[in-house]
């Protein structure tokens, strides 16, 4: 029988979540980035022992704290049985290795719940940063900060509404992975302002209304995306597919668990305008 979470029962995971994350982003720092070994997956892309630490710590976490609930990990997907019926977590160790290996600080763990295909939970932390994003959809989201393993502060966050006729729309972007079709979305917005993050912080800059859209017309993975889907969404906005629609996570293997396209809008009632 499949278990099913919702996001009242989510809240619960919360705290030992949160900490499980951070936990894993404290395991990446400790690694020597001039010293590490750097592998090349079949994809091409670089797994570092930063992303093995970090996936490790996690899914020990995961099996203490939830072991009845399925988990999909970028590190771990030859163990992963989709469709997922009820409710799975959904893991990237580290989001950004590339600029991890780069040696710089905007890399994430992102951790999302979700239930019947749609993320209901997320968290996405960028240990270097001392800043983490989380939240429950329909019960709101946080920006909180913190210092090693101890939290300093935590704030109630929300999306930004539609700018008003004139003023800019500020476009997150991609440092490392970006595209035509994106860039050429991004200018038919009016006077649009691009602000560079890597990795899932720009998720976390459109939940706190540091930025009004997110297009990301390259393909990516369901775990890139998941954990931000969540915590967009609970802080009010909203996150689709290249044409307005729902993303939907965990339901297919054959297409490696790839997402297309997406946008992440801070406001709702944005999708589609121009």
């Amino acid at each position: 029988m499949k278990r099913i979470i919702d996001g009242a029962a989510a809240a619960g995971l919360m705290e030992p979540l949160t900490a499980l994350v951070v936990k894993a982003g404290e395991a990446i720092l400790a690694v020597n980035r001039a010293a590490m070994r750097i592998d090349g997956k079949q994809d091409g892309s670089p797994v570092t022992e930063a992303d093995l630490a970090a996936d490790r710590i996690i899914a020990d976490g995961l099996a203490q704290l939830a072991g009845d609930v399925p988990t999909l990990s970028e590190e771990r997907t030859q163990l992963a049985s989709p469709p997922f019926q009820g409710s799975f977590f959904l893991i990237d160790p580290l989001d950004g290795t590339k600029e991890f290996v780069a040696g710089r600080d905007e890399f994430t763990v992102n951790l999302a719940l979700v239930t019947s295909g749609v993320p209901v939970l997320g968290i996405v932390s960028a240990p270097a940063l001392g800043l983490l994003w989380r939240g429950i959809v329909g019960r709101g989201a946080e920006r909180v900060r913190f210092n090693g393993a101890t939290i300093a502060s935590a704030e109630p966050i929300r999306t930004r509404k539609l700018p008003a006729r004139g003023e800019p729309w500020i476009a997150a972007v991609s440092r490392s992975h970006g595209d035509a079709r994106s860039e050429a979305f991004i200018a038919d917005r009016p006077n649009a302002v691009r602000m560079t993050c890597g990795s899932a912080v720009k998720f976390g800059r459109i939940a706190e209304g540091g930025a009004d859209i997110y297009p990301r017309f390259g393909p990516t993975s369901e775990w890139d995306v998941g954990a931000g889907c969540a915590v967009v969404t609970a802080a009010g906005g909203k996150v689709t597919d290249g044409k307005g629609g729902e993303l939907r996570f965990g339901q297919r293997s054959d297409t490696g668990f790839i997402i297309p396209e997406f946008i992440a809008w801070g406001d709702p009632q944005a999708v589609g305008c121009d």
